[in-house]
């Protein structure tokens, strides 16, 4: 019932207060995630060059880290290999207590001459303690498999460098890829910002001269119409700015809101002559593996992609390795020759154990032989496993045969992507310069009215257009020549100048 002085009940009263703790608490709850944004934002960014992208992701990779643990288990099992040709040597000691010694029954003549046939007298063998102690030696001194196995595991340790090697090459890749994407998302928004400055200039002259009557509502209205046009452009290549930079934090295993810079420009890249590069961008193209140019890159990148490709090294390895197992299933067939030895000590006691006593009744044994073992028959079990392996090794080698003419497509592909990617970059930074020089004449004419504000639009567009295709073609330059680098197995910082690859 409600309180006739207009106070409401108690449990009124306790829900408006409930409620206005849940808003302070929302508001101090807001309050918190804004102060952490700030403080996120007033963080400073980490300014990368590529070779320190590069540098980073391959001493902090999971992948690259995943790939040692390999090598690391590759080694152990060389280790293991090895310990079939080393000696064994065992010590083995026990102690008995005969609580009911073992009695065997031998005839009674043997101690009585006047024993009937059939007589039969009880004796105990054994004492009450009994001590065994032995050290047993054994050493092969031919075992084909053995041996075998030792170069087997030999040749998997050098595959697991191989695929070291070539997780490097990959992450490296990747990374570089994701920097020249970030560089490309930063020049689209660069030319989309002057796009949309060059229009707001323009709109406010046009709006200028319509006072005046020198312009109509039309030219106001298309320069209204296009920078409507281009916001939403900006916002985009802002968004992609992004999401360039948080898969560059993935790759280098920092934070995904981590601030991150790179170094570089692709509009002011220079790819015909490094030095005329500033300092930023001449890093950028210094980090190159493969670097033969001229007509006889094609043949050069072939070989070097036969010779050194880290995918076509790791079949190779896996078809020797293949090659090794199989071999050693046919010694299978071979005897195996072992030296053995053995030294025994044994102690007897009644009464009372005394560990070590002087009373022991001791005896010794001493051994030495050679054992031979050669295996007959076994249900053919070894010509199946022989078969096996030959079967897996012949799969290995038509893998081989089929990755190194995949190979030399890929590089001859990559080669022409290069080189048509330099042609076309050659080709706008002509193109550059003169939309430059069309968009100041046209905005001058359009200032002293010899011109329409169509005229200028059309050059503003194509500056923005001829810039954005000179670093397009740029991009694309590097792109391939990043994925020639892994597809010849010249990779920067991991084949070529390793020194960053190598730290811890």
């Amino acid at each position: 019932m409600s309180d006739p002085y207009g106070r409401g009940t108690r449990s009124s009263r306790w829900v408006r207060r409930a409620s206005a703790v849940g808003v302070l608490l929302l508001g101090v709850a807001a309050v918190a995630v804004v102060g952490t944004r700030d403080l996120r934002a007033q963080e400073t960014p980490r300014t990368l060059t590529l070779e320190d992208a590069v540098g980073l992701a391959l001493r902090q990779s999971r992948d690259v880290e995943d790939a040692r643990l390999g090598l690391r288990q590759a080694r152990e099992q060389v280790s293991q290999a090895w310990s079939n040709v080393y000696p064994s040597v065992d010590l083995n000691a026990s102690y008995t207590r005969n609580i009911s010694p073992a009695v065997n029954f031998l005839p009674a003549i043997i101690f009585n001459p006047d024993a009937g046939p059939n007589d039969l007298i009880p004796v105990r063998f054994g004492a009450d303690n009994q001590w065994n102690s032995t050290i047993s030696l054994e050493q092969p001194l031919f075992s084909a498999a053995a041996f075998l196995g030792v170069g087997a595991a030999g040749r998997y340790e050098n595959l697991q460098q191989e695929v070291v090697r070539g997780r490097k090459q990959g992450v490296v890749t990747q990374v570089r890829m994701s920097y020249y994407q970030l560089l490309l998302a930063q020049e689209q928004h660069r030319l989309t910002e002057n796009s949309v400055r060059r229009v707001r200039e323009s709109l406010k002259e046009t709006q200028a001269m319509q006072k005046a009557g020198l312009s109509s509502n039309y030219d106001v209205l298309r320069l209204q119409v296009e920078l409507a046009n281009l916001e939403p452009n900006l916002r985009r290549a802002g968004n992609a700015i992004s999401q360039a930079r948080r898969q560059l934090a993935i790759q280098l295993d920092l934070a995904e809101d981590a601030p991150v810079r790179v170094e570089g420009s692709l509009a002011t890249m220079n790819l015909d002559s490094l030095s005329a590069n500033t300092p930023q961008n001449r890093q950028v193209l210094d980090l190159v593996g493969f670097r033969t140019e001229g007509e006889e890159m094609l043949g050069a990148a072939i070989r070097a992609a036969q010779a050194n490709r880290s995918d076509l090294r790791q079949l190779q390895l896996e078809q020797s390795l293949h090659k090794t197992e199989m071999r050693v299933e046919q010694v299978q067939y071979l005897p195996k020759i072992t030296l053995f030895g053995s030294y025994m000590i044994m102690a007897q006691q009644n009464g009372s154990p005394q560990f070590f006593g002087s009373n022991l009744q001791r005896a010794y044994s001493r051994a030495v032989g050679l054992r031979v073992t050669l295996p007959i028959f076994q249900g053919f079990n070894r010509d199946a496993r022989i078969d096996e392996k030959r079967a897996v090794l012949r799969q290995s080698e038509t893998q081989t045969d089929l990755a190194i003419s995949k190979a030399k497509s890929q590089v001859t592909t990559l080669v022409e992507q290069a080189d048509e990617a330099l042609l076309r970059a050659r080709a706008q930074r002509l193109a550059v310069t003169q939309a430059q020089r069309g968009f100041e004449i046209a905005s001058a004419q359009y200032r002293e009215g010899m011109s329409s504000q169509l005229e200028l639009t059309d050059a503003e567009v194509a500056l923005r257009q001829s810039e954005f295709n000179y670093a397009q073609a740029v991009y694309d330059y590097l792109v391939a020549r990043a994925n020639l680098d892994q597809a010849t197995g010249s990779v920067p910082l991991v084949d070529v100048g390793g020194s960053v690859a190598q730290q811890p």
